[in-house]
């Protein structure tokens, strides 16, 4: 059985702010088993990776592709500063390639639950050493180290809707991979990769609402995932650039 739980009580988080000590406070008792998947807004907020758009100057090309794609121009600049590639572009709309290797829209900049009025927040900088760090502090809080997942909302080729997705993983698995054994009738698997973190991200923000505070989720039944080495983390969710038969 699988139980995921929404952390309730969980204060609005801000630069500098102890984010292991807060969600430790909300949490009832954790486990060595246990895995936490928290929104990277709040891992954001709490590294200071924020931006005021007052305090952006916007570049020749951000002021064209906001005229053209109907975007304001100094959160363009701040979309084109957090990519490597715009990949694709529609009205409202930037399809980039992040510093970190994802494709999503806006490389990830967004202003929803940004706190503040003409605030918007960033992916984390580094999110799987955003969630070492994050599970190191767990466990020198608690003395477990509970697997930690970093995840966003991402739009899904071929699907509507969005769906969310590990950005950054300490102490889990992100796949189980079966290729090589055998399905029930005994024919061997040859292409069944599990993403295990992804699956994980998603099932927990069913319990959690957009609008609901609850930045942080608990999930039970991962244990035989959890490793006690934080792992490569979810780098090895990025398909390699050669493998992609669509970008």
């Amino acid at each position: 059985m699988i139980v995921a739980c929404a952390l309730a009580g969980v204060p609005d988080v801000r630069a500098g702010d102890d984010l292991a000590a807060i969600l430790v406070a909300a949490a009832d008792r954790l486990t060595g088993g246990d895995v936490l998947v928290v929104a990277h807004k709040v891992v954001s907020k709490a590294e200071g990776r924020t931006v005021a758009l007052t305090d952006v100057v916007p570049s020749e090309r951000a002021l064209a592709l906001g005229a053209e794609h109907g975007k304001d121009p100094r959160l363009v600049q701040v979309i084109l500063r957090e990519s490597t590639e715009v990949v694709r572009a529609r009205p409202g709309v930037l399809i980039c390639r992040t510093r970190h290797g994802f494709v999503c829209a806006n490389a990830g900049v967004d202003a929803s639950n940004a706190g503040a009025a003409g605030e918007v927040v960033l992916l984390p900088e580094d999110p799987d050493g955003s969630a070492r760090a994050l599970r190191a502090r767990l466990r020198e809080l608690t003395g477990v180290a509970p697997g930690v997942i970093i995840a966003d909302s991402f739009g899904r080729a071929w699907r509507v809707g969005q769906c969310d997705v590990a950005i950054g993983i300490a102490g889990l698995a992100a796949l189980d991979d079966w290729r090589g054994r055998d399905d029930d009738a005994g024919r061997p698997l040859q292409a069944t990769l599990i993403a295990i973190a992804d699956e994980a991200a998603a099932a927990a923000d069913l319990t959690r609402g957009k609008d609901s505070r609850e930045p942080a989720v608990l999930v039970r039944g991962l244990e035989r995932y959890v490793t006690e080495h934080d792992g490569p983390g979810a780098a090895v969710l990025v398909r390699a650039r050669d493998e992609d038969l669509f970008l």
